[in-house]
C-alpha cells in the first residue's frame, strides 16, 4: 500500500465548498470531494496543535491527562508502528512546533523527515541587530506590541526572507512532496505526510492569492488576529478575514497541484489519499477570534476529512460520528497492521459506530456531542480546581516544567494505557509557564452549556433541557471512564 496524508492547520470546514461553504471558491477541495469519501461528522479530540497531533499519531485522547507536550515512551505512534512493519514513513512539514521542547519526540518516529523553516514565530534567521523601527512601520500596532521579545518579532524577520511564491514554506512543503513522489511513486509500502502550518495565522500568502479578496485596506499589514474577543473596527476585521481567505486559496491551489500529480501518474488506482486538519478557527463568529480562549464551538471542533481508498474507491458522504483518534488506526488498517490494545480510535474504513465522543483542552471544559447535541461542562471555578499533569516527559511548549511545578510532583500508579509505567503527577499551579496560554487561566468563557445543533446550528442560544443534559452527562462519564481518566477529572466536573 502507498499512502499520502495531507495535514493542514486551522482549516475551517465551513469555508470549503464540499461542506456548503460559499465565502470563497475552493475548486480543488471540490475536485477532491468528487474522488473521495467526505466525512460529515468528523470532530477533534485534544487541542490545540501538539495535543491534536498526539491524538492523531497515537489514536488516543490525551487532554484529560496532559496539556501540550511530547510523545511519551509508552505512546504508540502510527509512523513508528508502520516503520516496524516494513512501511517507510516520511514527514515533510513546516510546523515548527515539532522542533520545540514540547514536540521534539514526534518527528523522530518517522523513517525520514524534512523540515521547512520560516512559519509564524519559528526562530529561523539570525538577524543580530534588525532595524526594528523600520520593520515595525510595516505592521499594524497590534502586531508589533512587545516585539521583538515576543512571537511577533520572529515573524517580522522571517517575512523579510519570504518574498517570492517559491519561498513560502507551504509551497516548499508540497515541492518536497513531489520530489518524494518522483523518487518513490513506483515503489511499494510507504506513507508520505505532507503537513503545512497554513492556513494557521499569521495569514501570510503570496500577493496573487490576496488579489481576489482586496478590501481597500490602506493601513499597515494586518494578518494576525489576537486570540480573544473581536475588538477591531469592521474594516480591520474584514482585512483579517480577507487574509485568511487568501491563505486558504493558497492551500486549495497546492492541493490542486497534488491532485494534478495523482491524475498525471494515475495514483488513484494504488495510492490512498487522506486530507484533514487539526482544528478550525473562529473568524469573528460568536464575537471571537481564533481558539483556546472560548467555548469549543462547532467552527473550532467540527473539522473536514476526505479519504480516497484505492481498494474501495467509492465516493459520497459518511454520516457517522468520527474523530481525530480514528486517523492512526486507519493508516494501520491501510497497511495491514493491527492496532495496539491501547488504541481508542477505530479505522475510518470500517463501519464502526459510536453513540457520542468527547473533546477538550486540558484544564478546561469536557465537551461531548452525539451529533445532534453538544454539551460543554466546566468546573465551578477554573482557577481553583484540583488538576494534575501526568507525564514522564515534563516539558511545556518551549521550556521544561519549572522547578516550582516539579517540587510538588509525586509518583502516580500506571494507567491502563501506560504499559506498566508509573508517571509523575505534577500539580497545575498558577505559576506554571503556560497556565495563561494552554492551561486553566486561558479561558474567557467558563459556563456550562447545552446546544441543539438541529434547531440551533450556530450555537447562539444555550438550551435548558434536563433530560438531554442528563443523557450527555452519561455519555461524558462513560467515555471518560473508557479513557481511564484520573479521579480528579470526574471530581472537578462533579460527575
Amino acid at each position: 500500500m502507498k499512502t499520502v496524508f495531507v495535514l493542514f492547520d486551522s482549516l475551517n470546514r465551513h469555508i470549503l465548498g464540499a461542506y456548503g461553504g460559499t465565502r470563497i471558491p475552493t475548486p480543488n477541495f471540490d475536485r477532491l470531494a468528487a474522488r473521495s469519501k467526505i466525512y460529515d461528522k468528523h470532530y477533534v479530540g485534544s487541542l490545540p496543535c501538539m495535543p491534536a497531533r498526539r491524538d492523531l499519531l497515537t489514536g488516543r485522547l490525551t487532554f484529560l491527562h496532559r496539556s501540550w507536550g511530547p510523545l511519551e515512551p509508552f505512546d504508540n505512534a502510527f509512523p513508528e508502528l508502520l516503520k516496524q512493519h516494513g512501511t517507510h514513513t516520511h514527514l515533510i512539514t513546516d510546523h515548527y512546533h515539532y522542533w520545540e521542547d514540547g514536540g521534539a519526540t514526534y518527528h523522530n518516529r518517522y523513517s525520514t523527515f524534512e523540515f521547512v523553516r520560516g512559519q509564524e514565530s519559528d526562530p529561523w534567521k539570525a538577524m543580530v541587530q534588525p532595524h526594528w523601527e523600520r520593520l515595525k512601520e510595516k505592521y499594524h500596532d497590534a502586531q508589533t506590541e512587545g516585539a521583538p521579545g515576543n512571537k511577533y518579532g520572529p515573524y517580522m524577520i522571517n517575512s523579510e526572507f519570504i518574498k517570492e511564491e517559491k519561498d513560502f514554506p507551504s509551497v516548499q512543503c508540497f515541492a518536497h512532496g513531489f520530489e518524494f513522489l518522483d523518487m518513490n511513486r513506483d515503489k511499494e509500502d510507504w506513507l508520505l505526510q505532507i503537513e503545512t502550518f497554513d492556513p494557521h495565522e499569521p495569514f501570510h500568502a503570496p500577493e496573487r492569492f490576496k488579489e481576489p479578496f482586496k478590501t481597500g485596506w490602506n493601513g499597515p499589514i494586518r494578518d494576525w488576529p489576537r486570540y480573544g474577543r473581536v475588538e477591531e473596527l469592521p474594516e480591520e476585521a474584514d482585512e483579517l478575514r480577507a487574509n485568511y481567505y487568501a491563505i486558504v486559496s493558497l492551500c486549495d491551489f497546492l492541493l490542486g497541484q497534488l491532485l494534478d500529480y495523482f491524475d498525471s501518474h494515475d495514483l488513484w488506482k494504488d495510492t490512498a489519499l487522506v486530507v484533514t486538519t487539526d482544528h478550525g478557527f473562529l473568524l469573528g463568529e460568536h464575537d471571537f477570534w481564533a481558539k483556546n480562549r472560548m467555548n469549543m464551538y462547532e467552527e473550532i471542533v467540527h473539522i473536514p476529512l476526505f479519504i480516497h481508498d484505492p481498494r474501495n474507491p467509492g465516493t459520497g458522504r459518511v454520516d457517522r460520528l468520527t474523530q481525530s483518534i480514528d486517523v492512526a488506526p486507519t493508516f494501520l488498517d491501510l497497511h495491514g497492521v493491527k492496532p495496539p490494545a491501547e488504541t481508542e480510535g477505530t479505522s475510518l474504513l470500517g463501519e464502526s459506530r459510536r453513540e457520542a465522543l468527547i473533546f477538550g483542552y486540558f484544564g478546561g471544559a469536557v465537551n461531548v456531542t452525539d451529533g445532534r447535541f453538544t454539551y460543554h461542562r466546566y468546573p465551578d471555578d477554573l482557577m481553583k480546581q484540583e488538576i494534575y499533569q501526568y507525564t514522564v516527559m515534563p516539558t511545556h511548549i518551549t521550556k521544561p516544567f519549572s522547578t516550582e511545578e516539579l517540587s510538588g510532583a509525586t509518583l502516580a500508579e500506571p494507567f491502563t494505557w501506560t504499559k506498566e509505567v508509573p508517571l509523575l503527577k505534577v500539580p497545575v499551579i498558577e505559576r506554571s509557564p503556560m497556565y495563561y496560554n494552554y492551561g486553566p487561566g486561558q479561558m474567557l468563557e467558563d459556563d456550562t452549556r447545552l446546544y441543539d445543533l438541529r434547531t440551533d446550528p450556530g450555537q447562539e442560544t444555550p438550551l435548558a433541557d434536563a433530560e438531554a443534559e442528563a443523557r450527555m452527562m452519561g455519555y461524558m462519564k462513560a467515555l471518560m471512564q473508557a479513557n481511564d481518566a484520573p479521579p480528579e477529572a470526574f471530581a472537578r466536573l462533579k460527575l
